[in-house]
């Protein structure tokens, strides 16, 4: 049976594929989001796939609505009617947060507080939350599980554990079927190369295929759980159906632990030659070492890693590569 679904932030690296992913079920998608750091091109993508005959025929469809999660009104009017929401959009990054706290807590607390209060008067049937693994600051204990005592050491972390927070109050107070996955370091294709704060794996990417030295904040034996983006959309689809979860907080992952000289190391053998790097100062806020234990999840959603980390890392080359191909000389 279709069931409508509602995308926040859609639009963007993670959400479009969770809403193509949907699509491609036959679902019912509202893809909601304000352009701020979601593309356009990611729409045409989805709006491409809602088109074909597959999707056409077991009833799937896309509604795409610019709006933002701090008008309350509008989200209001958005919610109405949706049976699930997964809540991807954010103000992303770290770096970003330190330099802009308010805007951070703006979009990413009072935005999540908005959207949780629209789906209770909606009564959706349940809420799934996008966390970060960022909540557990720079605790020694590895692997990160999530009784653990969370630790953040940045803005955005901080507003990250507020909305998993909110997400508890109202699933233990309102009845409203909540679940909050903790990503680790997602990584793949439509992740932005080129933005301001981009993540490690495609700023390492477009520097290595422009010639430049990529640059490690540190002396590379940071060590990160890379996920690749194909597992993080799994997490979700499972989590919108397993039963006795509500509430919970789950770690999405591999279960593995990579340093940043090993990821160029691997990186140096799908390029086919020996990755220079440029060592620089580390910057504040950022976690030395991340591994996620993902039992919780394997247990509780029977989640299970599909693409491993150096396949993922292929497919993520091959996919910047083609970008940098069609990209306009600027």
């Amino acid at each position: 049976m279709t069931q409508r679904y509602l995308v926040t932030g859609g639009a963007g690296f993670i959400g479009s594929h969770i809403a193509e992913a949907l699509l491609r079920q036959g679902q019912e998608v509202i893809v909601i989001d304000n352009l701020a750091t979601g593309k356009k091109s990611h729409l045409e993508v989805l709006m491409r796939v809602a088109a074909t005959p597959a999707v056409q025929e077991k009833g799937g469809s896309l509604c795409f609505v610019q709006g933002d999660l701090r008008d309350f009104s509008g989200l209001q009017e958005v919610v109405r009617g949706v049976d699930f929401i997964l809540h991807q959009a954010a103000l992303p990054s770290v770096a970003r947060s330190l330099e802009d706290p308010q805007t951070t807590s703006q979009v990413n607390i009072e935005g999540t507080l908005n959207l949780l209060v629209a789906a209770y008067e909606a009564r959706v049937k349940r809420f799934v939350y996008a966390s970060s693994s960022s909540v557990y600051g720079d605790s020694p204990v590895l692997p990160k599980h999530e009784d653990m005592p969370p630790q953040p050491l940045s803005p955005y972390a901080v507003s990250k554990l507020a909305g998993e927070q909110y997400c508890r109050v109202f699933a233990h107070v309102y009845g409203l079927e909540t679940v909050s996955l903790r990503y680790f370091n997602v990584f793949g294709p439509r992740q932005n190369p080129y933005a301001q704060y981009a993540a490690v794996i495609p700023r390492f990417i477009h520097q290595i295929l422009n010639g430049e030295r990529p640059v490690v904040y540190g002396d590379g034996e940071q060590s990160r759980d890379f996920s690749y983006i194909d597992n993080i959309v799994q997490a979700n689809l499972l989590a919108l159906e397993a039963p006795e979860v509500s509430g919970m907080v789950c770690n999405i992952a591999c279960g593995e632990r990579i340093t940043l000289n090993e990821l160029l190391q691997e990186l140096g053998k799908i390029f086919g030659q020996r990755i220079q790097a440029e060592y620089t100062t580390p910057r504040p806020g950022d976690v030395k070492h991340s591994q996620a234990d993902i039992s919780r999840a394997r247990q509780l959603l029977r989640y299970r890693p599909i693409v491993g980390f150096a396949e993922g890392l292929r497919r993520t080359v091959a996919y910047i590569r083609q970008m940098e191909k069609e990209r306009p000389e600027r």
